[in-house]
């Protein structure tokens, strides 16, 4: 009786072993890969940068990223929404691609609402007026004003058709009534060193992308589109202030994988994300980057995505925007 009391511990011993051993490894376990379908320079990937070199401390795992520029983000985009999803593709977007994009282009290869799931909106990017430091242009009357004496005259500069700076610029050029001509360029950055060499005459970018620049004195901000003034540019004032009431801009970078990630995996990266946002040195480089720090949930980010969709979906329309 006790021979066979032993071969039953034995036995339940083998059982704990083999099923503990047949339990999949705690994730991460080999290095992630972050697809950002925007240039390098650009606001997103620098922040992706910080922030993933943070969570990969903490995670044991390094990230790679991963740029894939042109076509407005439609390509990187697509590489995140065909991933495999276990966890080692993410993307890192801003909010053209998830809302302005796919309500420009006819043929999409992937739905927005649908073949993502949200992991974190990051945070808010905020834009500003553009132009060559030795422009003639002071003020944003002064350029609203060279573009209504010579219609089509002036011209700007973008990350690409349907890009946030499209967009941005699209909606000023509206609610000035002039007439400016787009001239798209394969990234933000791109676009922001049209400006700055004088190919292009203005463009609406994200601090972030052109920070480095207006440093250098290469750049002339002319105004802020946020609501208020800026801390790090307190002489500069806002859209609304310089005359076009009302005017607001400004853009998001967010943390999404492909739809079908495990939600265990979501939930640790979204936590990761979190303890990283409150990184001291971090929160600087931000600041410095012109990024807002914000965080959210999963599904927060999935609720502002869909409100922000078709909100862009009803300004695209009215302003016939379209890549066609």
């Amino acid at each position: 009786m006790a021979l066979f009391q032993r071969l039953l511990s034995l036995a339940a011993m083998l059982g704990a072993t083999l099923a503990a051993s047949a339990q999949p490894a705690p994730y991460p376990t080999k290095p992630i890969h972050m697809v950002i379908p925007l240039a390098a320079g650009s606001a997103v990937d620098n922040g992706a940068r910080v922030l993933t070199q943070k969570m990969g401390v903490e995670l044991g795992q390094p990230f790679v990223i991963e740029n894939i520029p042109g076509s407005s983000g439609l390509i990187g985009a697509d590489r995140v929404a065909h991933g495999v999803p276990d966890g080692y593709t993410i993307g890192g977007f801003n909010d053209s691609i998830l809302t302005m994009v796919p309500n420009i282009y006819p043929k999409v290869p992937w739905n927005a609402l649908t073949d993502f799931t949200p992991i974190s909106l990051v945070a808010t990017v905020e834009w500003g007026l553009i132009v060559k430091e030795d422009s003639p242009f002071k003020t944003v009357a002064d350029f609203i004003a060279a573009a209504k004496a010579a219609p089509g005259k002036l011209n700007y500069g973008s990350g690409g058709i349907g890009s946030p700076q499209h967009i941005a610029m699209a909606l000023f050029t509206t609610r000035a009534g002039i007439n400016v001509t787009h001239v798209p360029y394969k990234g933000a950055t791109p676009g922001a060193l049209a400006v700055a060499t004088g190919e292009v005459d203005a463009g609406l970018q994200g601090l972030a992308t052109v920070t480095a620049l207006i440093q250098a004195h290469r750049l002339r901000l002319l105004a802020v589109s946020t609501p208020k003034r800026l801390p790090q540019y307190p002489d500069v004032p806002t859209v609304d202030e310089a005359g076009l009431k009302g005017f607001f801009f400004n853009s998001w970078f967010a943390m999404v994988a492909p739809a079908g990630t495990p939600s265990p995996i979501i939930e640790r990266l979204n936590a990761e994300m979190q303890k990283a946002l409150l990184d001291p040195d971090l929160r600087t480089k931000f600041a410095s980057y012109g990024l807002t720090i914000r965080g959210s949930s999963a599904k927060e980010l999935g609720v502002q995505t869909k409100n922000q969709f078709e909100m862009y979906r009803q300004l695209i329309k009215a302003n016939h925007i379209s890549a066609d």
